[in-house]
């Protein structure tokens, strides 16, 4: 393991809450990934998510695109982002990053946060963009952001396109896994954890795959129905925290624990809310034949070992939950235009290859998917950045 270019703790004078910013490694002098915001956020975790962040950059590494990978970084604040002090202390914490971000880490979006509310608390932090960093890379500065500000302006379904992107590439690397298996969509059940950006997205595309969604869990806890969820009724009744209002629940709707989502019985378990939630103990719920990481580091290290060695395949979060990111720089560096019928097909035609490939890898090297992806990762970062060098 590497040592990342850049890591540090910062500590908020007003409120003492610390945030934190890792950076694994540039390419082209800069670096990719998310800002966070939950309660209990690390510095190890961020360090993770940078990693992360590395290996699906150099995934998406295509020679022939206009968008080439950057390096991985990850940005966290450990606060909930329903605390009447958290605002502040993101644009605290965006004013402290701001040497950074205007050099080289570009952020966005990530659990407990959405990109407006980035987007406005780095304006009132000075920053130009949350992205900024990348500009000088850029062929044709001016069009490129105004092709992606008219991407994050399209919506399908009353719902934007920056938040399906997501969800479809997920929902993508599931339906190649059970082709792989030939396993029919309309016999293939869904467990999801988390209903907000990533979970509510990847459950729309699965239901319209032909799949049946058993349950979905959120804050308040599990919502069940073995005979299938209305998805799109319980998309319409969410906050803005992805809590569904329990009023929307039909007859045959069940109300269950928080955890019940784990051990339905599902073929698909998607963890699409927090890191960490399946571990060497609460693994033995679970009967799903695939596990697949919607959300950054759901599945720990030990329950992985576990599931595998009971015949349950973990699609890593490298490959599944990559769309979003390759999305912003497909778009900002002009591989798609401002389009959904664009972005979902160059996400589709993507996810699948880059899925089918995991797959593929892992089955022929004897090893997990997570171990496969990582050697692709691996395979391809000395290429990128050999290519392109650490700095511009």
């Amino acid at each position: 393991m590497t040592t990342p270019f850049l890591s540090l703790t910062w500590t908020d004078h007003v409120t003492g809450r610390q945030g934190f910013l890792v950076v694994d490694r540039l390419v082209r002098g800069v670096s990719s990934g998310g800002l966070r915001m939950r309660p209990g956020c690390t510095l190890e975790e961020v360090a993770g998510l940078a990693r992360g962040m590395s290996m699906k950059e150099a995934l998406h590494y295509e020679p022939g695109a206009r968008y080439v990978p950057l390096g991985g970084a990850k940005g966290g604040i450990d606060c909930d982002p329903r605390d009447p002090e958290a605002y502040g202390l993101l644009v605290r914490y965006l004013r402290t990053m701001r040497p950074y971000i205007e050099s080289f880490w570009t952020t966005g979006e990530d659990l407990g946060l959405t990109q407006d509310v980035v987007e406005r608390a780095a304006a009132e932090a000075g920053l130009v963009s949350s992205v900024q960093a990348v500009y000088p890379l850029l062929d044709d500065e001016a069009g490129a952001r105004r092709r992606l500000a008219d991407a994050f302006a399209v919506e399908v379904d009353g719902i934007g396109l920056d938040e399906l992107v997501g969800g479809c590439g997920v929902a993508e690397s599931v339906l190649t896994a059970l082709d792989r298996a030939g396993v029919p969509y309309w016999r293939t059940r869904v467990a999801v954890q988390g209903l907000g950006t990533m979970g509510g997205a990847t459950a729309r595309f699965l239901t319209r795959a032909g799949l049946t969604v058993v349950a979905v869990a959120d804050i308040k806890g599990t919502i069940a129905n073995p005979a299938g969820l209305d998805i799109e009724s319980l998309l319409a009744a969410r906050d803005a925290y992805g809590t569904v209002d329990r009023a929307a629940l039909r007859p045959g709707d069940r109300e269950l624990p928080g955890d019940a989502w784990l051990a339905a019985e599902a073929e698909v378990l998607v963890p699409a809310a927090v890191s960490y939630t399946i571990d060497a103990v609460n693994q033995e719920r679970i009967t799903a034949r695939w596990i697949a990481e919607a959300a950054n580091m759901p599945v720990r290290h030990e329950a992985e070992e576990l599931l595998a060695a009971r015949g349950v395949t973990v699609l890593p979060d490298v490959v599944v939950n990559s769309a979003t990111n390759a999305w912003w720089w497909w778009t900002l560096f002009g591989d798609i235009g401002a389009d959904a019928d664009q972005a979902f097909d160059h996400t589709r035609r993507s996810m699948r290859a880059l899925t089918d490939l995991a797959l593929a890898r892992a089955e022929a090297d004897g090893t997990t998917p997570r171990a496969a992806a990582h050697a692709i990762a691996a395979d391809r970062l000395p290429v990128i950045t050999e290519r392109f060098g650490w700095h511009r």
